[in-house]
């Protein structure tokens, strides 16, 4: 026995922590105790994704706790150097999964194992690793049930407990099902084309689809050009494979088509069961029993013109102690939607499947069904309505003073869009602002300009990357794309609300309530290390260290303001950041400077504020609808199902737009756009059109006959013959010359000359492999236009 650790116990299928330590070992002598070598530990980190905290990796070596300062600085160097990243408290090398993970089963192989990928899988990490499901075998022999393992099928999504390879590869897996999230049923979906004689092919709606056969007798009632969903068959010898009809979506080149292409893609349930739309429908007006009576309360709602259900309302005024002069009380109401949906019912198990509601151009998925959503929980004008509330003292500087939650029933004052109460405050009171202004609207202008100095102070991450919005028209077409104005009555409604969030938080913390936190980690060393590079490029400089604030940030921007550069030192801000993610562990919010921070004002479309309601509610004793301990043991595992459902809904309306916008410019190959570089790769440059929001690319072998070679720190490619290149950033002309419209793909031509690079990009130390320009190869396929 090597270094003296324990023999494992027989039946325990556990490796011991010190595995990698004794392999390690036999390249050369090592005693326990000693400080390992960057190799060991990252032979460690790859062997126990389970068990690789600072830690775990401590005790596995022996470190005692004078040595584990050296241990620090290691794991330190090995985060600059990007050859492991951090992910909360765990270490992990990068393209490595985690101990726990969603997974999507995508096949079953010839042994009959079923096969699984990441949900959400990074593109610069390469290709997805697979994973093997581990088929139980508990119940064989004595009478028992089939485990998760066996009922799962292909098309499922799982979350499940990740295993890593035991040779030490960081592209094979096995894992075991902890939970079955979703069974999609194997369906596939893609476009029927029909043959003459009878009978058709599926053909598939991504690039790298598979093409199906589908039998006369088996086509069901699908029309040529229809969006259908298809259950594949038994093989057939020679040929495709075979494939039936299960359902007809209707004409792809239909209105709704594209979303559906989408929704359908990313697994986003979309149709209520049957009991769950009973269930709603049958569910009574909330009694005022129980409740404060707060219908006097002028609350109002200030929302887009278009929105269908209302979950957020405010009222501000002075406060009248002479203890807080100049101080202000801020209000605000959520729909309380804990009283409708209760834990473990079967509207709460639907709406933890969804996760969140996911808005499409031409439609929304609702988290919740729209008696619920759009009826009974929506904050309507003039309408009883239960809300769970909360006033909110500031001082004169913006600084919080108190703040204490309320059941009420409340009656909306008025509806508003935030274009008419900017208008109103602007000196261009309608009808229905007019009545407000002096008594509602002049006093919550007032206490946002009182919350405006704290967060003047607080100084949270201040990026300028204005949102684009589609417009369709009424065929469901694009129309235009349009960049919404950013009014005060916007920035309003938003501070009243990251208010709110906090409130949530410390209360829940004050009463070691547990809770989901909404959490943004700081951006990682390796990271950051680029990002410094990259400025450097451009004389701008980052501070080092490990307690970086979002501020240090605000500097930068700062300092690229009205610079040509501009455009390119927000995009590579906004990569340098960690992805927000629901958590049970409070890690604080790195955006938005804040240390205690929870989703709470809308549980209609969020299933997190659902659960801070739920935990309010019990917590402070304000009666039904409170969380239950089943819950509370259950948080981890549904802050990661809710963090995936929200990425999978992102995703799916980021696809739709690209395919919305792949149609729209169909037609209008060989004409020029004005575009700019968005993404730099070795393989070639992603090209956004800012007038559609959408984006394209540009392989490098197209880009003339020079050798490109890619320079991280400068995001460019340069050639090495002319030094001519092209930059993150740069306003360039192209050509379209390819569109895939159902897969969103779309391919450019460079039309621009490159520019002369500055002194240092032609070091190619960082760079990659250097491609020859020239003619694409016959049957190359073109990158798909996303990063």
């Amino acid at each position: 026995m090597i270094l003296g650790h324990p023999p494992r116990k027989p039946g325990t299928g556990k490796s011991r922590p010190g595995k990698a330590v004794e392999k390690a070992a036999e390249a050369r002598p090592f005693r326990r105790g000693d400080m390992p070598d960057k190799d060991m530990i990252l032979r460690f980190l790859s062997e126990n994704p389970d068990r690789a905290t600072k830690r775990d990796v401590a005790k596995a070596f022996g470190l005692k706790s004078d040595t584990r300062a050296e241990l620090k600085d290691v794991l330190r160097q090995l985060e600059d150097e990007g050859l492991i990243e951090r992910d909360r408290k765990t270490l992990r090398r990068p393209g490595t999964l985690p101990a726990v993970a969603v997974l999507e089963i995508t096949l079953r192989n010839a042994e009959g194992d079923l096969i699984a990928r990441p949900a959400e899988w990074l593109e610069d990490h390469g290709a997805a690793p697979t994973v093997t499901i581990r088929q139980s075998n508990s119940g064989r022999g004595r009478g028992k049930s089939r485990t998760p393992s066996t009922a799962a099928s292909v098309g499922d999504r799982v979350l499940a407990r990740i295993f890593a390879s035991p040779h030490g590869t960081t592209n094979t897996y096995t894992a075991r099902i902890m939970k079955i999230l979703d069974r999609r049923g194997g369906l596939i979906l893609g476009v029927f084309r029909s043959e003459p004689g009878g009978g058709g092919r599926l053909m598939p709606i991504e690039r790298r689809g598979e093409e199906f056969a589908i039998d006369a007798d088996s086509t069901g009632d699908a029309k040529d050009g229809d969006l259908v969903e298809v259950e594949t068959t038994k093989p057939a010898r020679m040929g495709l494979p075979r494939a039936k009809v299960h359902t007809v979506l209707g004409s792809v080149d239909g209105e709704k088509a594209i979303s559906m292409i989408a929704i359908h893609d990313h697994g986003i349930p979309h149709v209520f069961p049957a009991e769950v739309i009973e269930a709603a429908e049958n569910a009574k007006p909330a009694p005022l029993a129980g409740r404060e009576d707060w219908r006097h309360v002028p609350l109002i709602t200030i929302d887009p013109s278009d929105a269908k259900d209302h979950d957020d309302a405010v009222h501000a005024e002075a406060d009248p102690s002479t203890d807080n002069p100049g101080g202000v009380i801020v209000t605000v109401a959520i729909a309380d939607v804990s009283w409708y949906v209760r834990s473990g019912a079967g509207l709460d198990r639907e709406a933890l499947k969804r996760g969140n509601s996911a808005y499409f151009p031409d439609r929304v998925v609702p988290m919740l069904p729209e008696r619920i959503s759009n009826d009974l929980c929506s904050l309507r004008e003039g309408e009883d309505r239960p809300a769970l509330a909360l006033r909110m003292v500031f001082s004169s500087e913006g600084r919080k003073v108190g703040h204490r939650f309320h059941r009420v029933m409340m009656k909306s004052a008025a509806k508003l869009s935030y274009q008419q109460a900017q208008a109103a405050i602007d000196g261009h009171p309608d009808d229905t602002s007019g009545p407000l202004l002096d008594p509602v609207l002049k006093p919550l202008w007032a206490a946002y300009g009182v919350l405006k100095r704290e967060r003047a102070r607080r100084q949270p991450l201040d990026l300028d990357m204005p949102e684009r919005k589609i417009l369709l028209t009424s065929e469901g077409k694009v129309d235009k794309v349009v960049v919404p104005e950013r009014l005060d009555a916007h920035k309003l409604i938003e501070e009243f609300m990251i208010q709110a969030n906090v409130a949530a938080a410390e209360t829940l913390e004050k009463r070691r309530q547990p809770l989901i936190y909404r959490v943004h980690d700081q951006p990682s060393l390796a990271k950051q290390e680029v990002l410094r590079e990259f400025l450097g490029t451009l004389g701008l400089s980052l501070a080092r260290g490990a307690a970086m604030r979002a501020n240090a940030f605000n500097g930068i921007l700062s300092k690229a303001a009205g610079e040509p550069y501009q455009d390119m030192v927000n995009e590579m801000v906004l990569r340098s950041q960690s992805q927000a993610i629901y958590s049970p562990e409070n890690l604080g919010h790195f955006g938005l400077n804040l240390m205690k921070y929870a989703h709470f004002t809308s549980p209609i479309r969020r299933y997190a504020d659902l659960i801070v309601h739920r935990a309010l509610v019990g917590t402070l004793g304000l009666g039904e609808g409170g969380i239950t301990p089943a819950e509370e043991a259950a948080l981890e595992t549904i802050a990661a199902e809710i963090s995936t459902t929200e990425r999978r809904a992102m995703a799916a309306e980021r696809d739709t737009v690209d395919r919305l916008v792949a149609h729209h410019l169909a037609g209008r190959l060989g004409e020029a756009f004005d575009g700019r570089i968005s993404g730099v790769t070795k393989s070639g440059l992603f090209i956004s059109l800012p007038q559609f929001g959408a984006d394209g690319f540009i392989p490098v072998s197209t880009l003339g006959l020079d050798y490109y070679h890619y320079d991280e720190a400068h995001q460019a490619l340069t050639g090495e013959k002319t030094g001519l290149g092209y930059r993150l950033g740069d306003s360039v002309e192209i050509k379209i010359v390819e569109v895939i419209p159902l897969a969103g793909s779309m391919r450019f031509e460079m039309l621009s000359e490159g520019q002369k690079m500055p002194t240092g990009t032609r070091s190619f130390h960082k760079s990659g492999r250097a491609r020859k320009g020239g003619p694409k190869k016959p049957g190359t396929r073109p990158s798909r236009g996303r990063r």
